[in-house]
């Protein structure tokens, strides 16, 4: 039974109830969460994804955001393919004791109110003591009325929300704090192949990237059927690229791949639930799988691989296989890579490149892109409008990552 603030306990566990997300929500003085399924389908019954509310660039500009250490901590959800991003690069670049972190979870048992933190004690932020996540949105900016995401950057200091832009937030950690890196930390955005990544990152976006979420929240055939079309087209030519390539760009692992391993991680274990028959699983792409497997094998990629599955409480015979099935299932074992993509590079005992020797934080400097898909304008943000100058099947910059 519940007590008078709708607490919940199993033994010593306490269950965060919905009655006791709407008080702290009354107290915090947030609104419940918008569905995309309604605010972001557009009139042919395309979802399309609304586009990120702090997007002020860190850089060395007057009103830039300026890398800081202990100033910023990466908000993200274990189950959220666009955060698991941040974390990882974090993680590469020997970031940990610069960036914190903060996991989040849900509100309440049906998520009324969105990313809350069902995980940490008392059901609040650990650094900032929140409720929700929108409470740092609704501290940066008191008129917004969008979705509170993941990953977001949040000034501690003044515990507000200062960057949720997914599409770029990982460049800023890769270029921005490169003065807090080791110095021999790996170089993932290479400064002379800047070009080819943005592009290629900006075209990975609508096509795999979002292409589980245009399936899932779509309400109309065509669009579901576009974004189906989408989908598995470019996942072919990702398997033929990768046919010649170790990784994405050649023998060196780049920001780009971390933003496909991510992705493809989530749809072998839990997207493909949603989207009704597939016309190939992610294990039956020979080379796309093998990829897969190698980034696995490696530590901080397994650390934020997450293999979560409903409880099976379903009663009856017919449990579905997440419930039934999907937490006995031997991943590390089915996982795990045989060494044959390292014949594919010419330095094989090495996954990450060295930035150039004589290269200095200011060399590395550079003013991150700007992208598209952080446009007001709906028709900007529509998936079909995209630009890729080279075949995504092809590496534009062919062996040049081996130098």
């Amino acid at each position: 039974m519940a007590n008078a603030c709708g607490l919940f306990r199993t033994g010593e566990q306490a269950v965060y109830t919905d009655e006791l997300a709407e008080q702290f929500a009354k107290e915090a003085g947030v609104p419940p969460r918008p569905q995309e399924t309604r605010s972001e389908i557009d009139d042919r019954g395309a979802f399309i994804r609304q586009p990120n509310a702090f997007i002020q660039p860190f850089g060395e500009g007057v009103k830039d955001l300026k890398a800081e250490v202990n100033r910023y901590a990466i908000y993200w959800a274990h189950g959220c393919h666009w955060s698991n991003r941040p974390v990882i690069v974090r993680d590469i670049l020997g970031l940990t004791d610069v960036i914190g972190d903060v996991a989040t979870s849900h509100s309440g048992q049906s998520n009324i109110y969105g990313h809350g933190f069902a995980d940490q004690k008392d059901f609040r932020d650990p650094i900032c003591g929140a409720y929700f996540l929108s409470e740092f949105y609704k501290n940066a900016n008191p008129e917004f009325t969008g979705r509170a995401t993941t990953p977001t950057f949040v000034d501690v200091k003044e515990k507000k929300a200062v960057n949720n832009d997914y599409h770029r937030l990982t460049n800023y950690i890769e270029v921005q704090f490169r003065k807090f890196q080791p110095v021999d930390a790996p170089d993932l955005y290479p400064v002379k192949y800047r070009r080819e990544i943005d592009e290629f990152n900006d075209w990975l976006f609508p096509t795999v990237n979002n292409g589980h979420y245009r399936m899932a929240f779509c309400q109309s055939w065509e669009a579901y059927d576009e974004a189906y079309q989408d989908f598995f087209d470019s996942v072919e030519k990702l398997d033929q690229r990768l046919a010649e390539n170790r990784f994405l760009f050649g023998d060196y692992i780049t920001d780009s791949d971390i933003r496909l391993y991510v992705t493809l991680v989530r749809w072998e274990t839990s997207y493909y639930h949603n989207i009704g028959p597939m016309k190939k699983r992610i294990t039956e792409y020979k080379n796309l799988w093998g990829y897969v497997e190698d980034l696995f094998s490696l530590p901080v990629f397994k650390k934020y691989t997450f293999f979560e599955f409903p409880k099976n409480d379903t009663k009856g015979i017919f449990a579905s296989y997440p419930k039934r099935i999907a937490s006995q299932v031997p991943y590390e074992k089915l996982w795990a890579a045989d060494g044959s993509r390292k014949a594919l590079s010419k330095d094989p005992e090495n996954v990450f490149k060295k930035h150039p020797e004589g290269e200095s934080v200011e060399d590395y400097q550079s003013v991150i892109s700007t992208t598209k898909w952080n446009s007001q304008n709906w028709a900007d943000r529509n998936p079909m409008e995209r630009i890729l100058s080279i075949d995504a099947s092809i590496n534009p910059i062919e062996s040049k990552l081996r130098d």
